[in-house]
């Protein structure tokens, strides 16, 4: 930054004192500067990483972890646990972390758990790091002494020893001995590897914006297979050429359903309906956990319920438009806490604490019996009001961004509000300078300027003449010549050293006081960082529910029930939510399987029927009523389910080394007989289908009998085949617990209707020959397969087709007479023997 004076130009100085900003009603327009775009700081955002901690003694489990996207430990408190690990098990597919810690000294079982973990295939993305620290870095009174002695920017520096004690113990269960040793191995780790701050000095310590508790009882057991095959979420390539390297947009699934609208309501295109990114993150959550708690459950619903009332439209729209301002706090308090923040921050931060206040403001006048808007209501306090409140008055938006630095507004302090005036006054000042100096100078000099350089301070600069050549062409008497720049000579003079004494280094001067201020009021916003996490947290949930409320406005959603009192889901005319939106019209089915009776129900029909979509569309609705959704149905009751099972499609891959059916066996259906109870809901499609015909219908028997042998224990299974043998041949045992489904059709002629609806019954064929001739396949070979298929079905020998045989054979002889015709009987090197043999009695053995 430079100065020049020239005679007859003074910059206009400051007006008269800037009064403090004001504070605006919460529901008004977000404030900021006008003409400034707002910078998506989410671009900058690393990739989250999640490191993981845990100890297994004496059949308990303790797990800690954690997250950099949002710079939070979380903690399970001490959890009973088999010695197959499952609870762990879960708990790494659904966290899916880069490391996992443990301590160097553990049981056998662990051990072969973590050798497990750690062998699998270098490609597979699940395969985390596996890290052993000493077991003396997880001692119970060590790491209670660093859990109680760290530093935490969410704990008021103004707390003594003593209250942060108190503090820390109603959000850390002390009396959890396995969670607190993971807590302190985890916080020795992150010391250790200085996870995020691995450039910073070493007086920079990890930050930690807060501990939260995690738990997963009452949770329902899902696993990839079945998320993949149900396209509850689904992602296909992008198709940006700017976001090749970064990967991957959700494709046609529920998840994009719920999280996009419907370009038939939106005109503009394709919006999300979560309008902050971590409404987004917990829908992602929730879809990971679905849960049984039904008070949850009930509360999800209570609000979706709410904003379908015709009458809170327009306070949904006012929640959408406030809940775009709520940006990434945790990442703008990670930059606070390293003391890396920039000016956008500000700004994203001032408008996030305006958005949070209008949310508050609008769910006071909602009422207080639905939960969240009770918690939003009260637990948006006075803080956020002082938040914004000192950004408002303190921060200088408009030049901060001019200049790319932090800068405060007039009348905050008054000794840099002299400064400022002092450096604005000065192209005036040295105007009068300059003047001086020139008039002591060289007659043959035709003008100079005084220049104010930051650390440099006042030179004289003075244009080089013609006769100055050399170096020493540049001493002037009585001035210290520093530099040559741009055929300008730079000096220091009498004056110019008079105002280096006299002003000092004013710019300089100016960012250390405002960068003082800002740390101060970075201090002041860290202190009150719990606030602002609980900000987030209600808002993500707020635009969560909001969005489930507008697609189930937008699809015709309708809200389930929860019943304890059964097992299973009864459905009215129940829809496909992904079908229903690809097909011109859509047949809704009804689904019973809430009592003792009909717990296995074979579905048989033709193909292309909607048997596979009728299965998908039973596991759909009990999932998004599991997660708090309406769903699509007339009406749906929902019992205690513990776990959705699927055999539907084989997920291949070349790196399991497994073949197509051995997946179907290993990976889906031995999962489901290994893990059912009476309380799962297993969907199978066609199994059996990639082996022998007779080895995979008997296959298929055998775990329909393994479950019907349980009696009312058996899961609610749901079951789509082609084996009509299976019923023909009985080998299932007659009783209450099977019922016999297949989907209506009517041959008409040739063709064959498909009704799409469910009925009472078993197919009486395939027509896999109707199937065929859709798909374009010749008539010819589609009448001899419907011939060979009733000789195989009567008993009867099939014969070769004489007509085929006898045309295979003329060409056969035509070619061997045009082989023959070529010879050369001339030809000396012709072997005629070797020609009958390699070339005549092969031929003739396929045509006689």
């Amino acid at each position: 930054m430079a100065f020049r004076a020239t005679p007859g130009r003074t910059p206009p100085g400051p007006g008269p004192g800037i009064p403090s900003v004001s504070f605006p009603s919460p529901l008004a327009p977000v404030p900021g500067p006008g003409a400034i775009e707002e910078e998506d700081e989410d671009e900058e955002e690393e990739p989250a990483e999640i490191h993981l901690c845990v100890l297994w003694s004496s059949g308990y489990l303790g797990i800690a972890y954690y997250d950099t996207s949002d710079c939070t430990i979380y903690f399970m408190p001490d959890a009973p646990e088999h010695e197959s690990l499952k609870l762990l098990q879960r708990v790494l597919d659904e966290v899916n972390p880069q490391s996992v810690i443990t301590s160097a000294k553990q049981d056998e079982t662990m051990t072969r758990f973590l050798g497990k973990l750690a062998s699998q295939e270098p490609q597979e993305p699940k395969r985390p790091e596996i890290i052993l620290l000493p077991s003396v870095d997880f001692g119970p009174e060590t790491s209670k002494q660093r859990l109680l002695s760290g530093n935490y920017s969410f704990i008021p520096e103004s707390m003594t020893a003593t209250e942060k004690i108190l503090f820390l113990s109603s959000i850390i269960p002390f009396d959890c001995v396995l969670t607190i040793r993971a807590l302190g191995g985890l916080l020795k780790f992150l010391s250790r590897r200085r996870v995020g701050v691995e450039l910073e000095d070493h007086n920079v310590s990890v930050p930690i914006l807060g501990f939260k508790k995690f738990v997963l009882t009452h949770l329902v057991s899902i696993d990839q297979d079945t998320y993949s095959v149900l396209q509850i979420f689904k992602s296909e390539a992008h198709p940006s050429v700017y976001k090749v390297a970064s990967g991957l947009k959700e494709g046609l699934s529920l998840f994009g359903l719920l999280v996009t609208s419907s370009l038939l309501c939106i005109p503009t295109g394709i919006l999300n309906r979560c309008r902050c990114k971590w409404g987004h993150k917990l829908l992602r959550l929730w879809f990971t956990r679905p849960t049984q708690e039904l008070r949850e459950l009930n509360s999800r619903l209570d609000v979706i319920q709410f904003f379908l009332m015709p009458q809170n439209l327009d306070t949904a729209q006012m929640m959408h438009r406030l809940l775009r301002h709520i940006k990434n706090v945790p990442l703008i308090l990670k930059r606070m806490k390293l003391s890396h923040t920039k000016v956008s921050d500000w700004q994203v931060l001032y408008k996030t604490v305006y958005s949070a206040l209008g949310l508050r403001d609008v769910c006071r006048s909602l009422p207080q019996s639905i939960q969240l808007f009770r918690d939003i209501a009260q637990e948006f306090s006075d803080d956020l009001h002082h938040i914004a409140s000192l950004i408002g008055k303190v921060v200088d938006f408009e030049e901060s961004l001019a200049e790319n630095r932090f800068t405060v507004l007039p009348n905050i302090d008054p000794e840099i509000d002299a400064k400022k005036r002092r450096l604005t006054g000065l192209p005036s000042f040295l105007t009068e300078v300059a003047q001086k100096e020139l008039e002591n100078l060289d007659t043959r000099i035709p003008s100079c300027s005084v220049i104010y350089i930051p650390l440099i301070g006042f030179l004289l600069s003075i244009p080089r003449l013609p006769s100055m050549v050399e170096a020493s062409d540049f001493e002037i008497e009585g001035l210290d010549f520093m530099f040559l720049s741009e055929d300008k000579l730079h000096y220091r003079s009498t004056r110019t050293k008079e105002l280096d004494a006299l002003l000092g280094d004013l710019h300089c001067e100016i960012r250390d006081q405002e960068t003082l201020l800002m740390y101060q009021l970075q201090c002041q916003v860290l202190s009150r960082a719990s606030v602002l996490t609980r900000v987030l947290d209600l808002a993500s949930r707020l635009d969560v529910l909001l969005a489930l409320a507008s697609a189930a406005r937008d699809y015709g959603y309708s809200r389930p029930r929860y019943s304890p009192r059964i097992h299973g889901v009864r459905v009215k005319n129940g829809r496909h939510p992904l079908m229903e939106l690809c097909a011109r019209t859509f047949v809704p089915n009804s689904t019973d399987c809430g009592g003792v009776q009909g717990r296995v129900k074979v579905i048989t029909g033709p193909n292309s029927s909607g048997k596979s979509i009728y299965l998908k569309q039973v596991g759909l609705i009990t999932f998004m009523a599991l997660v708090g959704s309406f769903v699509p149905a007339e009406e749906a009751e929902i019992g205690v389910i513990d776990a959705i099972f699927t055999r539907i499609h084989s997920c291949e891959s070349i790196s399991l080394g497994l073949s197509s059916f051995m997946i179907d066996l290993n990976q889906q259906v031995a999962k489901a007989v290994n893990n059912a109870t009476e309380q799962s809901l297993v969907l199978i499609d066609e199994f059996g289908k990639g082996t022998n015909t007779v080895d995979g219908l008997a296959l298929l028997a055998a775990v329909l009998r393994h479950w019907l042998a349980l009696g009312p224990s058996c899961p609610h299974i749901f079951v789509a085949t082609n084996f009509l043998s299976l019923v023909q041949l009985q080998l299932l045992p007659q009783g209450p617990l099977v019922q016999y489904l297949t989907m209506e059709t009517c041959e008409d002629g040739d063709d064959l209707v498909f009704f799409y609806q469910l009925c009472q019954g078993v197919a009486s064929a395939s027509h896999a020959s109707y199937t065929a001739a859709q798909a374009g396949l010749p008539d010819q070979l589609i009448a001899r397969g419907k011939e060979v298929s009733d000789l195989i079905r009567n008993g009867k020998p099939i014969r070769p087709v004489n007509e085929l045989l006898r045309r295979k054979q003329v060409e056969n002889c035509q070619a061997l007479v045009a082989k023959f015709l070529k010879l050369d009987l001339e030809d000396p090197t012709l072997d005629l023997g070797i020609f009958m043999s390699q070339e005549v009695l092969p031929a003739a053995t396929t045509i006689l």
